[in-house]
């Protein structure tokens, strides 16, 4: 496993100093923007594709792409877009994500009567919305659902997003910390052209390391189990083990897997070498510090 920690040569592109992310100013992926790289100008895409696209055009240095929420689960597509995307995972970034339905200006909640969001910020607050009889409406993402309730100026409709979007689109919070789950946290990865397998430390000065990579696994008998074995018997910690399908197809499948420690550490590296005779293929995805409130999360 030793060639899979060179990093590749470092783009000779002059830096922009700018970080992409999904959605319209306010969304939650620009917070976590604002939270991991405050030095960094924001730049907005359309599409999780786009964002990526950002970075691979040296539009962009950095990508900040959301992969999981505490309550809602994993983000739709970009576990299929992060193995193909060319890029790699050099950081990660915990949102705690306080949602506030926003109307127009003099509206009353008791005015409401739909709620327009990003289909995933709607399942982490459908106890409120159930209880208020407040109508579920897929928006194109948190801060664009914002900037349309603030174009149209109906006091029946209200968008779900953060109160900074709030404040950008001049919108009323008409109630705020209305998600289901006091500890609703995201999830998100900050993703270059250049791989990073250096040890370095994270915001607060620590050098935990977390190690990500997808896998396929070999069409023998318990071949995951036996891949999985090598992990267990090093003391590895996996901290994360995910499965999706490929193509559409039953029985094509690949994992996507984060352990702690870095691929140079012997523990890592014998129980890397062990999942290789399991699988058809393996690929590193990134090796990055661990976020500072990562403990906070368990």
């Amino acid at each position: 496993m030793s060639a899979a920690t060179v990093a590749p040569a470092a783009s000779t592109a002059a830096p922009t100093n700018r970080i992409a992310f999904q959605g319209e100013p306010g969304a939650y992926s620009h917070e976590a923007c604002r939270a991991a790289r405050p030095q960094m100008e924001a730049l907005p895409c359309r599409t999780f594709e786009d964002a990526i696209d950002a970075v691979r055009s040296h539009r962009a240095d950095l990508a900040m792409l959301p992969v999981e929420n505490s309550t809602y689960g994993r983000v739709a597509d970009i576990h299929h877009l992060l193995p193909e995307s060319g890029l790699h995972i050099i950081g990660e970034c915990f949102v705690r994500v306080q949602i506030s339905l926003l109307g127009v200006p003099g509206a009353k909640l008791s005015d409401v009567r739909e709620a327009m969001s990003h289909t995933m910020l709607l399942g982490q607050c459908r106890d409120f919305l159930r209880r208020h009889d407040i109508r579920s409406v897929v928006g194109p993402d948190t801060a664009g659902s914002a900037l349309l309730v603030a174009e149209g100026g109906d006091p029946s409709r209200a968008a779900l997003a953060s109160s900074l979007a709030g404040e950008i689109y001049g919108l009323d919070n008409l109630a705020q910390g209305i998600e289901d789950r006091p500890n609703n946290t995201t999830r998100f990865l900050i993703m270059s052209r250049d791989a990073d397998h250096s040890r370095r430390p994270n915001r607060e000065g620590s050098e935990a390391m977390l190690t990500s990579f997808v896998f396929r696994v070999r069409n023998i008998p318990a071949a995951l189990y036996k891949a999985m074995g090598g992990f267990a018997t090093n003391g590895v910690n996996m901290t994360k083990l995910e499965s999706y399908m490929l193509d559409g197809v039953f029985t094509a499948t690949q994992f996507h897997a984060d352990v702690e420690g870095h691929p140079d550490d012997p523990a890592v590296a014998r129980a890397l070498e062990e999942l290789g005779y399991f699988t058809s293929s393996l690929k590193i995805l990134g090796v990055y510090p661990s976020d500072p409130s990562r403990a906070d999360r368990g």
